[in-house]
C-alpha cells in the first residue's frame, strides 16, 4: 500500500498538539496527527499537583466557543476561577482529554520514529510502519525529548537516580531521605509530593533562596495597582505582560540575548500556595552545588560546595534531578540526520521565523522548542493560541499564494528571519 499524503501533519497530542490541529481543522486542511493525548501531563507531573497559571491562562485553542477550561468546568459543577484559583492537574487532564474528543476526534495514538525530506514535503513513519507525506510538519513534542541533568549524576546507576519527569506517584519513597537537585517549580511540586507520601525531601540548590510566586489578591487591583503590577498570563508586572501581549517583539532582541533571558529569567517560579509545607517540611541546602556523587551501599553520597569553597556531604537514598529541560534540536533523533543538520540554530536551540518555521521550510517547531525565539510565553499553555493561529494563518497565506501561480515545483521558500 502506498503512502497517504496530507497538507499538514502534527508531531504531538499536548496543548501545542492539539490546538495547532484544531484551527488546522477548522481552516478546512487535510490533517494526520500522532501522539497519546497529554501524555506528559498524565505520567510526566507529580499526582494532586496544582497548574501555576491562572484559569484565564490555562485554555487550549479552538475557534468557536466551547473550547475554555472555564466553560469545561462550569459544565460539570467543577470549581473554577479564572484569578487566583489553579486548577488541579486532574481537571486540567480531563479538560484537555475532553478537547481532543471534541475538536481533534481523528487523534492517532501512535508514535512517529522518523521524519526526513521528501521531495518539497516530508516523509513519516509511525512506530508501526505506516508511512505518510506531508507538505508540512508541525513538531509539538513538549519537554520529554529535551530533559537536562547535572554531568555529576551520570555515573550513577538508574536505581539512585532519575529525573523529575520520572515520577507521577512517590508513594515508594516513604519513610526515604530524597535529595532533590534544582528549585524551580517542578523541585517545589516534587518535594511537597513527597512530604504528602511520608518522605523526606532535600532540596540542593545553587540559589539563594526558593523563590515562591506572591499570592494573589481578591478583586480587581486598583488603577495604581494595575499600572505598577498589571496581570498577564505569566503574572503580574510589567515584564511579564511585555513577554505575554509581545512575543513577536521578544524574537526581534539578539539571538544570544534571547538564550540568557531564557535561561535565566521568568521562569517558572513556584506556587505561592506550597511555600508554608515546603519549607516546614523540606530541608533546603541553598547555595549549594553539586561537586560529585557516588553510590554508598543502598545509597548515594553526594558531595556539595559552597560560595565560599566548603565542602560537605549529604547522604541520601536515592537523588532527583528536577533541573528542566533544554530544547536542543539534536535531542529529536527521530528527526533524519540531514534534517536536523539543515535547521539553524544558537547553542543547539532551533531559531524560527516569525511563522514558527524552522530554517528547513515547512518544518515548524512549537512550545519549549520555540521559547527561545518568542520568549517565556511558549513555557506554558498560553501560548497555545497564539502558536496555532499564527501557524495556521501562514499555513493559508502560502495555499493562497498557490492558488494565485506560485508552482509547487519551485525551489522551497526560504523562511524569514531578522
Amino acid at each position: 500500500m502506498g503512502a497517504s499524503s496530507v497538507d499538514v501533519a502534527v508531531v504531538g497530542a499536548g496543548p501545542y498538539g492539539l490546538s495547532v490541529a484544531a484551527n488546522v481543522i477548522t481552516a478546512g486542511r487535510s490533517l494526520r496527527v500522532f501522539g497519546n493525548p497529554l501524555q506528559t501531563w498524565c505520567t510526566a507531573m507529580p499526582a494532586g499537583m496544582k497548574l501555576k497559571s491562572d484559569g484565564f491562562a490555562s485554555n487550549l485553542s479552538a475557534p468557536g466557543p466551547g473550547s475554555t477550561l472555564g466553560e469545561f468546568c462550569r459544565t460539570r459543577g467543577i470549581p473554577y476561577g479564572d484569578k487566583g484559583e489553579p486548577a488541579s492537574l486532574e481537571t486540567f487532564v480531563a479538560y484537555g482529554l475532553d478537547f481532543q474528543r471534541r475538536f481533534v476526534p481523528h487523534l492517532e495514538t501512535v508514535n512517529v520514529s522518523h521524519i526526513g525530506r521528501s521531495g518539497d514535503g516530508f516523509r513519516l513513519t509511525t512506530e508501526e510502519g505506516q508511512t505518510v507525506l506531508a507538505r508540512r510538519v508541525v513538531l509539538a513534542v513538549g519537554v520529554t525529548h529535551f530533559r537536562v541533568a547535572p554531568r555529576e549524576l551520570a555515573d550513577l546507576p538508574a536505581s539512585l537516580v532519575s529525573h523529575s519527569a520520572d515520577h507521577r506517584n512517590m508513594d515508594r519513597f516513604a519513610g526515604r531521605d530524597i535529595a532533590i537537585v534544582g528549585a524551580g517549580a517542578s523541585a517545589v511540586d516534587l518535594a511537597a509530593a513527597l512530604i504528602d507520601a511520608g518522605a523526606r525531601p532535600k532540596i540542593v540548590t545553587r540559589a539563594d533562596r526558593i523563590r515562591f510566586a506572591s499570592e494573589p489578591t481578591a478583586g480587581e487591583p486598583p488603577l495604581l495597582g494595575w499600572l505598577t503590577h498589571p496581570s498577564s498570563p505569566l503574572g503580574p508586572g510589567w515584564r511579564s505582560r511585555l513577554a505575554s501581549d509581545l512575543p513577536q517583539i521578544y524574537r526581534l532582541l539578539p539571538a544570544r540575548l534571547r538564550l540568557n533571558i531564557l535561561r535565566r529569567h521568568l521562569g517558572p517560579s513556584s506556587a505561592w500556595y506550597l511555600r508554608g509545607k515546603v519549607l516546614g517540611g523540606a530541608e533546603v541546602l541553598a547555595g549549594h552545588h553539586l561537586q560529585g556523587a557516588a553510590p554508598t551501599g543502598n545509597g548515594v553520597r553526594l558531595k556539595l560546595g559552597d560560595a565560599s569553597g566548603k565542602s560537605k556531604t549529604l547522604d541520601v537514598d536515592h537523588v532527583i534531578a528536577a533541573t528542566g529541560y533544554w530544547p536542543q534540536i539534536e535531542r529529536l533523533q527521530f528527526l533524519d540526520k540531514s534534517l536536523r543538520g539543515a535547521i539553524r540554530h544558537v547553542a543547539g536551540v532551533p531559531i524560527l521565523s516569525h511563522d514558527f518555521e524552522t530554517s528547513a521550510p515547512g518544518l515548524y517547531a512549537t512550545g519549549l522548542a520555540a521559547a527561545s525565539s518568542f520568549g517565556p510565553l511558549m513555557r506554558f499553555v498560553a501560548g497555545a493560541d497564539y502558536t496555532a493561529r499564527r501557524i495556521v494563518q501562514h499555513l493559508e497565506t502560502t495555499r493562497v499564494r498557490r492558488n494565485v501561480g506560485v508552482a509547487d515545483s519551485r525551489a522551497p521558500r526560504q523562511p524569514e528571519y531578522e
